[in-house]
């Protein structure tokens, strides 16, 4: 019996080759989305799962508590406090091992990020026991005392293939700037395993107390819970309720006590290793997350155009019903059942599910290099996983789809009465006047021009945000990162250039995602502390960014050693800390909850954006902090290939030996809104050019059927002298009323899914009459192309070669 089906479903499908391509290629192009996402979770899934310790191994996570000491959801942290792992050991049990792992060695993983180009590695500082706990396996070198040793270093089999031409480098030496010099004790096998630790290299964390005074105080320190992971490893048996109990009771005894009001609170939680990749957002990540959010809406793309194509397929096998109706009704005649007739046809929509997974598969191939091109995929180190599991669902993902695009079909074709249909086709009606056909078009169509509009609305918001002006100077103003290099050292040596205006160091630019703050009050009796946007600068800083001071005056270049004592805000923090105007607020002190010192304000400079423009202008302040500088902005005159020859040979006469890392201001705000709007854009393009082909191919199916339904009609009223005009708009009529309804039902639906997304963005463009007539002209381009290639082609036939046998 299958073999049998399996035949006569061969021989239709190769009967009826333009719709069978039709529907094998629409369900192709669904299935190959499908598929990237199986792949793409599957690939996360892969991280950590090797541990056979992975059930009893927990990360220690933060979250922050307001005044009442509540929890305030939506502010959670990967890191906790470093004294944590100590407390935990010794009077705490059901613990086996806590390891701890500390940023500060090396580079950060993600790429993007400032970084110390002349720092060969990326890394953390770790105990010994981290080794054994995420069974990092070691191809030299003893894992037991490995990470023991101060300077001691073990490295990844690729860092240590890129720093040594040795095979073996055991007691070879790494230069890691004003760290100093780390011997190396170890070097990783290398394995396929992943994980969501990413790193080229770990230092022995006992290393940190011979760094000074100030990094050797963070492993005490409760209150910094940022520059460190804590993992724990329980006890066979041992619940992460209790667990959860013993963290409740070390905040209670070190960090709820605490009355110190520049104190930042928080809680712990316990995070299990499996949880984290796919997993919730956080701040302070230590490697490579996939956002179970980003995954269902990944999925709900994928959904939108596996729907389309199987519309596609219900539409066209309903369409051609009555071509099959008599072999329903010999079937049935001879003896078979209507659950017989049902999986026939169900079995073939399962087979052309197969054969659209196969055309899916090589689609996938070509489709690849390109979804790993994507700035999300490059940052965060996705793949695209292929195993015997991934593939297996594969086929079942196949045989579903099969499923839901060939039921309604099934159902339908198998409830055929044999006397109605073999009595004469004349009377039978499926669905009359094809009302389901109709509103599944419409569906198709409507989904479409949705598509088509939101991709103008982010691409013109995209546009927005890399034309708009920020308020301050971010052309002809490069950015040079400092890595240890001293800024007025360097500003002395530009200022030396006459192509050189101005130059002024900075902790971050502003508007490239990096923030940071601290909150301020008037007086410590005031109810409510004030959060402002941090920014560590020097004396020259406001002239450099072409800003303008409104009242008071900026940090004097003559009194650097005072300066640190003072403040300048900008208008928007006047009213917010309680000051009538300006000019009110300058001369007086201010609060700062960190530690309780106290500020005197200076100045006051004029609004710009200093955060990204989805957020509007906020408080915001200026500190002069030489300690946090990290960047150097120098404005320059003249020719951009000018300016870069003088800065890399002012660095070079400072820094003989040492690469510069440079690079525009406005090129790397720009890069940012890339990588959040370009991506999507790209991702919403590519679904809009999906849903809207798939579309067009039914409606070209559809079209090509009525066609050949009426080829007769048309035969007789071109010899009655019907023209050809008269005969497209008749053929066409049916389909553009169809397309016109879902122009009325998508417009109006586009518009306000849009506009809910647009209102959480503070600079927004807005959806004008001319976006909207772009999108309904592309939608009308597509479909016209689609119904006209087929009622101009029946439209110009030979009457004679259709009537002949009349």
């Amino acid at each position: 019996m299958i073999s049998n089906y399996w035949k006569t479903a061969i021989r239709n499908l190769m009967r009826h080759k333009f719709f069978s391509l039709i529907n094998i290629f629409g369900l192709a192009l669904a299935m190959c989305v499908g598929m990237s996402i199986i792949m793409l979770v599957a690939d996360q899934m892969k991280h950590d799962r090797h541990n056979t310790k992975r059930d009893r191994i927990f990360r220690v996570t933060t979250i922050d508590v307001n005044r009442e000491g509540e929890e305030m959801e939506g502010r959670e942290n990967a890191t906790s406090a470093m004294p944590l792992r100590n407390e935990l050991m010794e009077k705490y049990t059901g613990l086996e091992v806590v390891v701890r792992l500390k940023r500060g060695f090396g580079n950060h993983w993600l790429k993007f990020e400032g970084q110390d180009v002349n720092i060969p590695l990326a890394g953390f500082f770790a105990d010994p026991e981290v080794l054994d706990l995420f069974e990092y396996k070691l191809q030299y070198g003893d894992p037991v005392t490995a990470l023991s040793a101060p300077y001691s270093v073990v490295l990844t089999r690729q860092a240590a293939n890129k720093l040594f031409e040795e095979e073996n480098p055991l007691g070879l030496t790494v230069d890691m700037g004003e760290l100093g010099m780390f011997t190396v004790t170890g070097v990783l096998a290398e394995t396929t395993q992943k994980s969501h630790i990413v790193f080229e290299a770990l230092a022995s964390l006992s290393t940190v107390k011979n760094l000074g005074n100030e990094s050797a105080k963070i492993l005490d320190d409760w209150t910094n819970y940022w520059e460190g992971w804590t993992y724990v490893l329980l006890e066979p048996g041992t619940s992460p309720t209790t667990v959860k109990q013993h963290l409740d009771q070390v905040y209670d005894e070190h960090i709820g006590t605490i009355t110190s009001p520049g104190v930042h609170k928080m809680k712990f939680r316990l995070q299990a290793l499996v949880d984290i990749t796919p997993g919730p957002m956080m701040n302070n990540s230590i490697g490579p997350v996939l956002p179970w959010a980003f995954v269902w809406f990944l999925s709900g793309l994928a959904a939108v155009i596996l729907l389309t194509s199987c519309f596609n397929f219900t539409n066209l096998s309903i369409a051609r019903s009555l071509a099959r109706a008599r072999e329903i009704g010999v079937r049935k005649v001879t003896g078979a059942a209507r659950w017989q007739i049902f999986v026939q046809f169900l079995s073939e929509s399962v087979i052309v599910a197969c054969l659209a997974l196969t055309l899916a598969g090589a689609l996938l191939f070509i489709l690849e290099p390109l979804i790993l091109r994507l700035n999300f995929a490059r940052i965060f180190m996705w793949d695209l996983e292929r195993n015997f599991y991934v593939y297996a669902m594969f086929v079942g993902f196949a045989v579903t789809v099969g499923a839901m695009a060939g039921f309604f079909p099934a159902l339908v074709l198998s409830a055929f009465q044999p006397v109605k249909v073999l009595k004469g086709l004349s009377n039978m009606k499926v669905f009359s006047r094809t009302t389901l056909r109709k509103v599944l078009l419409v569906a198709q169509f409507s989904v479409s021009l949705f598509f088509i509009l939101t991709v103008i609305v982010v691409q013109n918001q995209l546009t927005l945000f890399l034309t708009k002006d920020h308020g301050f100077a971010t052309r002809k103003n490069f950015l040079i990162r400092l890595n240890g290099t001293d800024p007025n050292t360097l500003k002395t040596e530009l200022l030396k250039y006459s192509d050189i205006e101005s130059a002024a160091a900075a902790s971050h630019i502003p508007a490239a995602g990096e923030s940071h703050g601290s909150s301020f009050k008037r007086t410590l009796d005031d109810p409510e502390w004030i959060s402002l946007g941090r920014f560590s600068v020097d004396e020259d800083y406001v002239r450099n960014m072409g800003v303008s001071l409104v009242a008071g005056n900026f940090f004097n270049p003559e009194q650097q050693a005072s300066n640190i004592n003072y403040i300048v805000i900008n208008e928007e923090a006047v009213a917010p800390l309680g000051f009538e105007s300006a000019w009110d607020a300058i001369g007086e002190e201010i609060v700062q909850e960190y530690d309780s010192s106290r500020r005197t304000i200076i100045g006051v400079v004029a609004n710009y954006n200093h955060r990204d423009l989805t957020q509007s202008i906020t408080p915001m302040a200026l500190v002069y902090n030489p300690e946090a500088f990290g960047v150097l902005q120098v404005r320059y005159a003249g020719t951009y290939d000018s300016a870069v020859r003088t800065i890399e040979k002012a660095w070079a006469s400072i820094n003989p030996g040492l690469k510069i890392d440079y690079t525009e201001i406005e090129s790397e705000i720009h890069q940012y809104y890339e990588i959040v709007f370009g991506d999507l854009a790209k991702v919403l393009s590519f679904t809009a050019f999906l849903a809207i082909g798939i579309s067009c191919m039914g409606l070209l199916g559809m079209a090509t059927y009525t066609t050949e339904t009426r080829i007769r009609e048309v035969s007789i009223r071109k010899v009655l002298g019907s023209g050809s005009v008269d005969l497209v708009l008749l053929l066409s009529k049916g389909f553009l009323l169809i397309v016109t309804i879902a122009i009325a039902l998508g417009v109006p639906a586009a518009i306000l899914l849009n506009m809910m997304w647009l209102e959480l963005i503070a600079y927004h463009t807005d959806i004008t009459a001319t976006m909207v007539l772009q999108g309904v002209l592309f939608l009308l381009l597509f479909a016209c192309i689609a119904v006209g290639s087929q009622t101009l082609r029946a439209a110009f036939v030979n009457p004679v070669d259709n009537l002949r046998n009349e």
